[in-house]
């Protein structure tokens, strides 16, 4: 009796010890998936709202309600432009959908950065629970991470999926012709990296925004891009446009 006590003793010690291991690991050493390095946006779908945009007060494909659709005909581009709010089709509830090159670095153990070539945004993805918005509304708004099992929407994805839920936005636009989101939308996205395939390897954004006021369900897109070398890859930041 006294021997299996004590081998359960070291048992609970030993597996104690292992958690508390665990817990003292970062987010980034408990990746389940690889997700840093350049990629490029591969335009398959909604090819003419994405490359060349939709007519004024288009909202095809959008569950808008009616306040976004009389926000999407009042839309100005110039007025935009003279305000310094060229960058509203730019925020975190679009900027997977526009055409672009990223580059997901980790900015620290608890932070992971993804920047755009398109627009010059950056994005910063925070794992720690503690971390907190800052007061000011931004068009990247505030993000929390977590490492995941794949979305329904998502495909295969090796190991797991990177769950990042934004809040804390500026108001801006779903596409560029001015169909908009407000400051109180959600956006839920699944970053899913696909089994290289022939040499190629990519990377499944699935992004879900809900918005109690411009839309009267989520708005559910699925973005793809395709990973690139880490050099001559065509990286080239602009900035903003509002048209």
């Amino acid at each position: 009796m006294m021997k299996r006590g004590v081998l359960t003793i070291l048992s609970i010690a030993i597996l104690s010890g292992i958690a508390f291991a665990q817990s003292r690991q970062s987010p980034k050493t408990l990746a389940t998936v690889d997700l840093t390095g350049y990629w490029v946006s591969i335009v398959d779908e909604d090819w003419l709202s994405r490359m060349k945009g939709l007519e004024k007060g288009d909202v095809s494909g959008i569950p808008a309600t009616p306040q976004a659709q009389t926000a999407a005909d009042a839309w100005n581009p110039a007025k935009d432009e003279a305000q310094g709010n060229a960058c509203r089709g730019y925020g975190a509830a679009a900027i997977m959908r526009v055409p672009t090159r990223i580059r997901v670095t980790w900015a620290d153990e608890n932070t992971l950065k993804v920047e755009t070539d398109a627009g010059m945004q950056t994005r910063l993805f925070h794992f720690d629970p503690k971390a907190k918005p800052s007061r000011e509304r931004t068009w990247q708004g505030f993000s929390v991470a977590e490492w995941a099992q794949p979305h329904e929407y998502d495909g295969p994805s090796p190991g797991g999926t990177l769950k990042v839920v934004t809040t804390n936005l500026k108001p801006g636009y779903l596409r560029k012709n001015g169909v908009p989101y407000g400051e109180k939308a959600t956006v839920t996205e699944y970053f899913s990296r696909t089994p290289e395939t022939y040499g190629e390897t990519y990377l499944i954004v699935t992004t879900i925004v809900a918005d109690p006021y411009y839309l009267f369900g989520p708005f559910v897109t699925s973005s793809q891009f395709k990973k690139l070398p880490e050099t001559n890859n065509g990286w080239d930041p602009m900035p903003c446009s509002s048209k």
